[in-house]
């Protein structure tokens, strides 16, 4: 499971962009990389391996700017090597992607009757490929992205940084969350909350469908039908501990052992005492739940002796 990172920044942003990676390590990835912004154009460095990789790279090759993208990579299509990795830049544009673009081969063929060829193996690569042309067309940021989102098919979180736009992020999501960071003359937008947890604490979550513009002022979201939309802003507690391993081998051994401590979580302040709370549960849950008699896990692949071991 990719992760994603974006920063519209006061201050060099390439070691925040690390640093938000790292909290994203829990998600497993196979390489790294970042791109950022300098005097309006673009430049990336990619690693493979841990992000100490990347890391290293960045010591021996700085990269500078106040605006960028990054992401952590689980190779789907391609091997993981320097070559796949995200960020990718095609033109104009550099995007990072988490999610899986369905018709990609199909829209790879169309794109060769254009006289145009990938680099890479991805399926990432041809969004960048396919917004890149409509800039070529003169449409701008917005309208190409908006172009290339009418032709892709699948689920997907996609960030897109613009050649020459030191002051312009666009996210959008289908099937993949993503997060957006409000800061002061700064703005944010992650996979999750604990990304962006050291940076701010104010944040509001895309719906399926929506593009978000985003400047140093704020955002401006549109929803699938392109008609302006709120979203939520909300205050988060994100927990330092998440993204520790605390002494385990790797973060799924951690996950493991926390459940207990996750499930207490979960059902503290909502199940307890006489009452269900009806505002978390619906109203006349008390009611229901006590006319419950039995209760049924259902579970596949590694939930599945997670369930058994619920159930004995």
């Amino acid at each position: 499971m990719c992760g994603i990172v974006g920063i519209l920044g006061t201050h060099e942003v390439a070691p925040l962009l690390v640093d938000a990676l790292k909290r994203l390590e829990y998600r497993g990835y196979d390489s790294a990389g970042i791109s950022t912004l300098k005097g309006g154009k673009l430049e990336r460095r990619r690693a493979v391996g841990k992000l100490i990789e990347l890391s290293d790279l960045l010591v021996h090759d700085p990269l500078a700017g106040k605006s960028g993208i990054g992401h952590t990579r689980w190779a789907t299509h391609g091997e993981p090597n320097a070559k796949n990795a995200h960020p990718h830049i095609v033109g104009r544009v550099s995007v990072v992607h988490n999610g899986i673009i369905e018709n990609f081969l199909e829209l790879r063929k169309e794109l060769e009757t254009k006289g145009i060829h990938p680099q890479t193996d991805t399926d990432t690569e041809t969004v960048a490929i396919w917004v890149n042309y409509e800039l070529s067309q003169g449409k701008n940021p917005e309208d190409a992205v908006t172009s290339c989102l009418a032709k892709i098919k699948g689920a997907y979180a996609l960030c897109f940084l613009f050649e020459g736009e030191e002051d312009l992020i666009i996210a959008t999501r289908v099937g993949s969350p993503l997060a957006i960071g409000y800061g002061d003359g700064e703005m944010f937008v992650g996979s999750d909350a604990i990304a962006l947890a050291p940076l701010t604490n104010k944040m509001s979550y895309l719906e399926d469908g929506d593009i978000a513009l985003l400047t140093r002022e704020g955002a401006t979201i549109k929803d699938k039908n392109g008609s302006h939309a709120n979203r939520e802003m909300r205050t988060i507690r994100a927990e330092a501990n998440r993204v520790e391993k605390d002494g385990f081998t790797h973060f799924m051994e951690k996950e493991i052992y926390e459940q207990p401590t996750a499930i207490l979580n979960t059902l503290d302040g909502r199940v307890g005492g006489d009452d269900v709370r009806d505002d978390i549960f619906g109203i006349g849950s008390s009611e229901l739940f006590e006319k419950v008699k039995r209760i049924q896990i259902v579970a596949c692949g590694t939930s599945l002796h997670a369930g058994r071991v619920a159930a004995n």
